[in-house]
């Protein structure tokens, strides 16, 4: 059996991780950009956030993070646009180059201790009772959506929607491609290291390698979340995102229920990944014979 504190801890996490969801919806389905800078931000925003928070300010260690993340998505977004450099190898470049940063930002540490200091979590304690970590998760990851739907219906989310169903269009608009892919980066790196900001004050503690593995998770999150919401509106598929990451975190749950080795992690997660991807080519039936002329 499942313990309600396993439980509420899926929940939690799972929309913790959402925000990486999301953010790997803007950019690989939306820009159909396959940013490897996703590692590299989330460790990022855990840094940030978990410096701030240790200097006396949890509340601003959020948008601190945010910003941070929106830079390390315009260092990409220069190298593919500006120096020709291909959308793969930019992430990866830009991702090696923040592993000194995040170090730098941590004061050349491996990891920055909150446990004597207050975080967002603490200080909704007093107020929100057993649900002070759940409630504030949610609405962060409830908002962010939100804000992400909207943004995406504007003027300028319709010109990166464009942009990554077929850029050519795009430019004989007289569109900046280069401007949109730039802005939709930023805002996918910024969800990624809001993602890492609030799990560094949830888990109290930040650590260099906090960002490992995070394309995956993400991914998994985000082709489970199209499993169950294949089609549909723009709402539609970021709600998919969202529930996603809450059924992955509840996957990853009852493997750990199984007493499974936590080595194994990683591997349950890339078969998560591989199942969710050839989902669609398990279901689909089989054409008895050849074609008929």
């Amino acid at each position: 059996m499942i313990s309600s504190a396993v439980l509420f801890s899926a929940l939690e996490l799972g929309c913790i991780y959402a925000l990486v969801a999301l953010a790997l919806f803007l950019s690989f389905r939306v820009l159909n950009i396959a940013d490897m800078t996703t590692d590299g931000s989330f460790t990022l925003g855990c840094a940030v956030s978990a410096t701030v928070a240790v200097a006396g300010h949890p509340f601003l260690a959020l948008p601190a993070a945010m910003a941070a993340g929106a830079c390390a998505g315009a260092v990409t977004a220069a190298l593919q646009t500006k120096l020709k450099i291909p959308s793969i190898l930019a992430g990866i470049i830009t991702n090696t180059g923040l592993y000194t940063v995040n170090l730098a930002v941590m004061g050349f540490s491996s990891n920055v201790n909150m446990m004597k200091n207050p975080t967002v979590f603490t200080a909704m304690q007093p107020l929100l009772g057993q649900l002070y970590k759940l409630l504030p998760t949610a609405l962060v990851t409830a908002l962010a959506a939100a804000l992400l739907v909207v943004f995406l219906n504007t003027r300028l989310g319709l010109s990166i929607r464009a942009t990554g169903d077929n850029p050519d269009m795009v430019r004989a608009s007289s569109i900046n491609t280069g401007f949109t892919i730039t802005v939709g980066l930023s805002v996918a790196n910024a969800l990624t290291a809001l993602s890492g900001a609030v799990l560094a004050q949830y888990q109290k503690t930040a650590d260099i390698s906090l960002g490992s593995g995070m394309v995956i998770i993400g991914l998994a999150s985000l082709i489970i979340g199209e499993t169950i919401l294949p089609h549909g509106k723009l709402w539609r598929r970021a709600l998919g995102a969202v529930l996603g990451s809450i059924l992955y975190r509840f996957i990853m749950a009852l493997a750990l229920r199984l007493d499974l080795p936590s080595e194994c992690l990683k591997l349950i997660s890339a078969a998560i990944v591989a199942l969710a991807i050839g989902l669609p080519a398990i279901r689909r039936p089989k054409v008895k014979g050849g074609a008929q002329c």
